[in-house]
């Protein structure tokens, strides 16, 4: 005798009949993840699971940034599951680096907040990084530069000018989170970009900004007139 058909089979290729038509926008973002996960987990049903990601990490972006070891803390998802779901946040992020790679940065100055925010939004610790720029201010590099606490990444003005030497960057974008969630640049933010300002000007390399990453924004220390 065979096996009687499972609720969930009907429901998986509805829901992936209704991702195939229109922008998306008549799902819920459980919807749209758990058609991801049902790639990834057969022959369960996967909606309990999308419902428990997005409560748990609060949004869909926060679900697919989560650490693997988070992940798995979730019934329902294995090793395996939890690196297919790295591996889309890691496609993510390329996809949005595709943005500004080969471009002049300066002019294409929303895609670079996209990529900075994709990168460093749900990083729960904080963590600075180093844009390095060519003379027509296309990228050469995006380097961690420091990974530290929940409110501090030890970062060195020497090493960076060394390394914008080693790179012949002409300018350089800095950029660090806030895992608060609050994007206000801190005192000591601003007396690093000065810093680092100091060191860099001998060798004529710019600092053209330094964006501080939150929750929902990002700021820039030029647009706050802090450089």
């Amino acid at each position: 005798m065979s096996e009687p058909t499972k609720h969930y089979h009907g429901h998986r290729e509805r829901i992936r009949q209704r991702i195939m038509k229109g922008d998306g926008s008549h799902l819920d973002d459980y919807e749209v993840l758990e058609v991801l996960l049902c790639a990834f987990i057969p022959r369960v049903d996967v909606r309990p699971i999308a419902k428990t990601l997005v409560d748990r990490f609060g949004t869909v972006s926060g679900a697919l940034a989560a650490s693997p070891e988070r992940l798995m803390e979730i019934d329902g998802i294995g090793e395996a599951t939890a690196a297919y779901i790295r591996a889309t946040n890691l496609l993510l992020l390329r996809a949005a680096n595709d943005e500004i790679k080969d471009r002049p940065v300066i002019s294409n100055w929303a895609a670079l907040l996209n990529y900075v925010k994709h990168a460093l939004r749900h990083e729960k610790t904080e963590q600075a990084r180093v844009l390095y720029l060519d003379r027509k201010n296309k990228l050469i590099a995006d380097e961690k530069a420091g990974q530290g606490t929940v409110d501090h990444a030890p970062v060195y003005p020497r090493e960076i000018a060394r390394r914008a030497l080693e790179l012949s960057a002409s300018s350089i974008i800095l950029v660090h989170n806030h895992p608060s969630g609050d994007p206000t640049p801190s005192r000591a933010d601003i007396d690093l970009t000065r810093e680092i300002e100091r060191a860099l000007a001998p060798l004529e390399i710019k600092v053209h900004d330094h964006l501080v990453v939150g929750a929902k924004e990002t700021v820039s220390m030029k647009a706050k007139g802090l450089i």
